[in-house]
């Protein structure tokens, strides 16, 4: 059994709602992303989410656009943040999902980019610019290894090809929550929990919702239809200010919104 499996299934038996922060890989630089990995992990995330930088983003916003920016200032590379990982993941309780273009991995071979991944502790792949129909070698690569190749679902994928895009899922669903770009958002589209609850009878796979998930009552609105919430423009954002404040006292700050976040999730038996 994957180590994703494991996580959503002692979830679901305990009643409990997965909390995934997603982090730029090397923003600042790739010391205070261990940091950061450790603190999220130790702040009760359920899974966390690693952005590999990559100088044409497809879906993120510019808070996270700058941080890869950033990164790829200081010279990281994918090969830099795999070896980051492998020396971290080991000491983790929790599993590290690795969001990464299909470009960074093509240049690799997928063949050698998933040996890697697999040899660094990485638990899943999600990979936004790599189409259903193109999906199937790094499936199996992933298939092959013990890692899960993470499919998403966007408001406007017509139900058909939700369908088939969730038969293809591993791990879970990510649910894109908003039409556009990664990015903090006062209110979430009215439709989105019907779209949730919709899609919930079409498939056994966990379901995680990101993009636009900010606060505490965004947290409450769609626990109820989720199996999880991602959160990573508001993470990257606090740490973007690294520079103006010290590094502890961000790490502090992003702890403090972390347990904010976490505290709007149902416990147990709720």
């Amino acid at each position: 059994m994957s180590r994703i499996q494991l996580v959503f299934d002692e979830l679901r038996r305990t009643g409990r709602k997965a909390f995934m922060p997603f982090v730029t890989a090397g923003d600042p630089d790739l010391g205070f992303t261990k940091e950061l990995v450790h603190a999220l992990s130790d702040a009760g995330s359920s899974l966390i989410e690693v952005g590999v930088p990559y100088s044409d983003p497809i879906a993120d916003g510019p808070v996270i656009q700058a941080s890869y920016t950033r990164a790829l200032r200081q010279g990281v590379r994918s090969a830099d943040v795999l070896k980051t990982l492998a020396a971290i993941t080991p000491r983790l309780n929790t599993p590290v999902v690795l969001m990464v273009s299909y470009a960074v991995i093509f240049r690799r071979g997928l063949g050698e980019f998933v040996d890697r991944a697999e040899q660094a502790g990485i638990a899943g792949l999600i990979v936004p610019d790599l189409p259903i129909e193109e999906s199937e070698p790094l499936r199996e690569a992933c298939d092959q290894r013990r890692l899960h190749l993470v499919q998403l679902i966007t408001p406007t994928t017509p139900r058909p090809r939700a369908i088939r895009i969730a038969e293809a899922g591993r791990g879970f669903l990510y649910y894109v929550s908003v039409a556009g770009i990664t990015g903090e958002r006062r209110e979430l589209p009215r439709e989105l929990v019907d779209n949730l609850a919709w899609l919930r009878t079409q498939t056994p796979l966990p379901i995680c919702v990101g993009f636009g998930i900010s606060r505490p009552e965004h947290v409450r609105l769609l626990a109820p239809v989720v199996d999880g919430i991602i959160v990573g423009s508001a993470i990257v954002r606090q740490v973007a200010a690294i520079g103006e404040k010290p590094r502890g006292r961000v790490l502090e700050e992003v702890r403090e919104y972390v347990a904010e976040l976490l505290a709007a999730l149902p416990g147990p038996a709720e």
